[in-house]
């Protein structure tokens, strides 16, 4: 599964919230466009659409949880 890892924990740490809602909301335009392609002829490498859910999974959960760890205080 590491090989198919395209954003490192230590990438989304780095970034800050403004920038990590941008991210993810670039990546979830990325998402849909495979998606598509992926269905309307058959992509390359489907496994990269599991590995972009994963990526956009992982910054969401990362951005929760800063969202969550400001309200607490």
């Amino acid at each position: 599964m590491g090989a198919n890892k395209a954003i490192q924990t230590k990438d989304i740490n780095a970034l800050n919230n403004k920038d990590l809602a941008e991210k993810v909301k670039q990546e979830k335009a990325a998402l849909g466009k495979m998606e598509f392609s992926h269905a309307v002829s058959s992509s390359e490498n489907p496994m990269a659409i599991r590995a972009k859910r994963r990526d956009i999974a992982r910054m969401l959960t990362n951005l929760n949880s800063r969202t969550a760890a400001t309200a607490a205080k």
